[in-house]
């Protein structure tokens, strides 16, 4: 019976489906390694990786572990293996391991095994939990002992284990260093055995003096063993012990450049240009002129194609860095040398029209760095030469849709986006080659070069009107074919058409673009171009385009999805009308705006679903809605002055009151209103920006722009009209000294500096009251979550059911978390420590009021703690002297690298109930049992006395 419900459960595709909790799924897995089948054995021991996966925490994974190392002690060595695979696969769950020496100990008792394969098994177990037991003297014991076995199977076993302790544990490395020396200098030991040994000593590291040891035994393996598979494997090794060590990189240059120049044999040479690529992007500093010139030189000489490649792919990646600075910087005692006569140049120019891709790819690459980072030198030939081979590159590439043409490509586009950044004087030329071989080139290609072309047009908007025209003409005689290249070469056009025309669309670049779309029958792509038409400022467009699509989807989520966009993009475009001094219209637009939006908001709401809350978007919206109901109300309140002027007793109130600003009427706390309600909104835009960690740079960017608008307005309205001595415009992040990367932010950065220059020249010229009217005036001119998975114990059964523990006792309470990555983790920024907060209400009272200190009343705790393989685990000592229910919130926020604290959440709640310790509880009763006689007998001599 329990065997056919055993194979039941792991014959479904997961126990996720069956939703059982963490106790029950593993006690079905543990039915199945009980099983009398080795089966269905194996097939339970292979699920316990997803049962981690699921319930991350300890006391699952502590027991999980303890029966497999029951099934690895009494199993054959077909279980230990599967059990050895479910241990690599849950490295990062090694350390929840509570009772490691019981679990060591299961698995230490096979190493005393007969069988030669068990004990291979067991010494790479040990190896595999070598960041648990580093320092555990039975293991490098048994680890030393089995390096002298005559068994193939189990010094290779033996090997792997020496490597993994060796990275852990510095003891072990220093004891084993001698012994690995030993048996690779030993005539006894196969060649075989001894490239095995040598990558051991790349975790010699953990000193210097262990470090410097280590490489002269590899120098002296190079020297005395010339094989090409010894030479391979003892440089290759030099180079990860020198990039760890961080002591011996420029001596491990020299070394590779030395054997790059003088080794005849090529394997020799490509392991060399392998390794020099490793350290120029792991320490370009520690290049020298001397190292870059001997590589150049070698490449000059060269004669073989693919050597010279992997050489210039070195040189590519080090003009990239500082290292290209120090080339051509001024030596002591020595005039700095032209860059136009240096060996560098006169390879890069060489290779430029080489008849290989990928050699001309890095020649003009390195140009291009050149000409980039040397500002300070005079480079008008480099420049033309840069330009000129990146023309050729392109003409090349743009007719050839094979991938390593389309590499290449990517390659001279970034190039080119790179050059017109730098040098903006050339930026012209390049944009018209590029509009040149737009027409006659491959789909991969011309999709290719319109990023390329929008990256430029984004960064030079002045370039976009003369690429209109070009631009329209190629999308009339675009293909309409459904295929993937043509679907995207659509998108990608239309992205540069609406990077160009800065939101002013004509009607004919409009019919145009539909006329194209009409007979294409594929909605994504006309959802992602509405996407662009949106992200461009073009909302006209992107409103037709939601419209169109509305009826083409098959969920009401979707549907709801893109009425929602719909209705935003027409409550922006009603926005498109407002005009500098036409008050009354501004209100009509805003008015309009705001019913658009309303519309769109009950949308997204209803386009929500439990998976995905599209909490940001919602958030983002209502603060969007609440600040141009702001900007209206400020607008009421500034045409107020004029419709309700103040009072004619106004001068008197306001020189009893001793408040100038009461000369105003009632419009000064009107405005007081304005400035606040502005602060709120910006006050709600840092708490969207914090609670938003997984967010790309460009949004967290939109989000700070949208509060430092709201902040600038408050500060206006403060500066200008209720106390400018007070007043103080507080950044939030580096705004000013931020670069702009997009022409919105250039904008919005422009009309911030503006703004706060007549803020202060106004300060200068007026005194505050004076001039509210003139004020009112310009200030109209303005218009992703990380979840935890959070653990808490003791933790009751029921949720509404509260804790008991007694009031002169405190408790214990233990918060364990699992960080819970999305696709990619870390990819805008990785997180440093958890923050976590733990406070205490009082809910409701129970029993007599007594005098406790203030100290006892209230629990307020943090905590910061770092997580170690997404996983993190503290303590709190909580005191509940008063009795009665209490509420307890831990609430957890996010460090990043930088320092900058994210309020991610979650937040979570429980109930304790404080109780009378029995000891006092027995000593009251004694106490009112001894009143009531005394009480009684009271109550007695009062009525004798009436």
């Amino acid at each position: 019976m329990a065997s056919n419900s055993t194979k039941s459960f792991l014959a479904d595709a997961g126990y996720g489906e069956q939703e059982l909790d963490a106790n029950s799924a593993l006690m079905e897995l543990d039915k199945g390694l009980r099983s009398g089948k080795l089966g269905e054995q194996c097939e339970a021991v292979v699920r316990f990786p997803r049962l981690f996966q699921k319930y991350p925490f300890p006391i699952l994974i502590n027991s999980a572990f303890l029966k497999l190392a029951d099934v690895f002690r009494v199993g054959n060595n077909f279980l230990r293996l599967c059990v050895l695979k479910v241990t690599q696969q849950s490295e990062k769950h090694l350390e929840k391991i509570l009772n490691v020496d019981e679990f060591v100990k299961r698995i230490f008792s096979v190493i005393h095994s007969n069988d030669p394969v068990a004990r291979a098994i067991t010494l790479r177990m040990l190896g595999s939990l070598a960041s648990i037991i580093p320092e555990r003297k039975n293991a490098h014991h048994s680890i030393r002992q089995s390096l002298d076995s005559h068994d193939n199977v189990e010094v290779e076993a033996a090997v792997f284990a020496a490597a993994n302790f060796s990275a852990q544990s510095k003891d072990f490395a220093i004891g084993i260093c001698n012994k690995i020396s030993e048996m690779i200098q030993g005539l006894a030991t196969p060649v075989d055995l001894k490239l095995k040994l040598i990558p051991i000593l790349q975790h010699m590291h953990h000193d210097a003096i262990l470090a410097s040891s280590a490489r002269q035994l590899l120098q002296q393996l190079v020297t005395s063993y010339p094989s090409t598979k010894m030479v391979i494997v003892s440089l290759h090794t030099f180079t990860l012990l020198a990039a760890s060590s961080l002591v011996d990189t420029p001596k491990q240059i020299q070394l590779l450049l030395q054997y790059l120049k003088n080794d005849p044999r090529k394997a020799v040479k490509r392991l060399a240009i392998q390794d020099l690529k490793l350290l120029a992007s792991k320490t370009p500093h520690t290049w020298n002129r001397e190292n870059i010139q001997a590589l150049c030189e070698c490449a000059l000489q060269i004669p073989y194609d693919s050597l010279k490649l992997g050489m210039l792919s070195v040189l590519s990646t080090l003009s990239g860095t500082i290292a290209i600075k120090h080339y051509f910087s001024m030596a002591p005692g020595n005039v700095s040398s032209s860059p136009r006569s240096s060996d560098l140049v006169k390879l890069a120019q060489e290779c430029c029209y080489h008849n290989n891709r990928g050699i001309a790819a890095h020649g003009v690459r390195v140009l291009t760095n050149i000409t980039v980072s040397c500002q300070d030198k005079d480079l008008l030939a480099l420049e033309q030469d840069a330009v000129f081979g990146l023309e050729s590159l392109l003409v090349l590439c743009s007719q050839d849709d094979s991938p390593g043409a389309q590499a290449t490509l990517k390659i001279a586009l970034n190039c080119m986006v790179k050059l017109a950044k730098g040098r903006p004087h050339l930026s012209q030329s390049v944009v018209e080659t590029l509009l040149t071989q737009l027409h006659g080139a491959q789909d991969a290609a011309r999709i290719l070069m319109c990023h390329c072309l929008a990256a430029i047009a984004m960064q030079l908007p002045v370039l976009g009107d003369g690429m209109l025209g070009d631009l329209t003409e190629l999308y009339k005689v675009i293909g309409r074919s459904a295929t993937d290249k043509q679907q995207e070469l659509l998108v990608s056009l239309a992205t540069v058409i609406f990077v160009a025309s800065q939101k002013a669309l004509s009607a004919e670049i409009k019919a145009v673009i539909k006329q194209q779309l009409e007979s294409v029958s594929n909605g994504w792509t006309v959802y992602r171009i509405a996407r662009q038409a949106s992200r461009m400022g073009n909302h006209d467009m992107a409103r037709e385009l939601y419209q169109s699509l509305l009826t083409q989807v098959a969920s009401e989520h979707f549907y709801f999805w893109l009425n929602s966009l719909k209705e935003f993009s027409h409550a922006e475009q009603c926005l498109t009308g407002l005009q500098e001094e036409n008050y009354s219209s501004a209100l009509s637009c805003i008015a309009e705006s705001l019913k658009f939006y309303h519309k769109g908001i009950a949308s997204l709401t209803a386009a929500s679903t439990p998976l995905n809350p599209l909490s940001f978007q919602c958030e983002f919206v209502k603060l969007r809605i609440d600040l141009l109901q702001a900007f209206s109300q400020l607008i009421c309140t500034c045409n107020s002055l004029k419709t309700s002027p103040p009072p004619a007793i106004a001068t008197t109130i306001a020189m009893t009151l001793g408040n100038d600003l009461q000369r105003c009427g009632r419009i000064s706390n009107q405005m007081k209103h304005s400035m606040e309600e502005f602060r709120s909104l910006a006050s709600r835009y840092g708490d969207l920006y914090q609670a938003s960690f997984d967010a790309d740079s460009a949004t967290l960017r939109n989000v700070e722009l949208q509060q430092q608008s709201c902040l600038l307005i408050s500060h206006a309205i403060e500066a200008l009209i209720l106390d400018p001595e007070s007043a103080s415009f507080q950044e939030y992040g580096s705004t000013a000294a931020a670069h702009a990367d997009s022409e919105y932010e250039r904008r919005m950065m422009s009309v911030y500096n503006h703004v706060l220059e007549e803020v202060e020249s106004l300060n200068r010229k007026y005194t505050p009251v004076s001039y509210m009217a003139s004020a009112c005036s310009w200030l109209l001119a303005f218009i992703l979550m990380l979840p935890f998975q959070l653990a808490l114990s003791p933790s009751p059964r029921n949720p509404a059911e509260p804790i008991a523990v007694q009031n002169n006792q405190q408790l214990a309470l233990k918060v364990e978390g699992v960080v819970q990555h999305g696709s990619k983790p870390g990819l805008f920024r990785k997180i440093q420590s958890v923050c976590l907060n733990v406070s205490s209400t009082l809910q409701s009272k129970s029993g007599q009021d007594y005098k406790i200190p203030i100290d006892n009343m209230t629990n307020e705790m943090e905590q910061r703690v770092e997580p170690h393989n997404d996983y993190f685990s503290t303590q709190f000592l909580l005191n509940f002297a008063i009795l009665g229910t209490h509420n307890i919130t831990v609430e957890s926020s996010v460090k990043d690298a930088n320092g900058i604290v994210w309020k991610t959440g979650p937040r979570t709640t429980i109930f304790v109930k404080s109780l009378e310790d029995p000891y006092s509880q027995q000593i009251r009763l004694q106490q009112q049992q001894a009143q009531q006689p005394l009480q009684q007998q009271q109550q007695r001599n009062a009525y004798t006395r009436f």
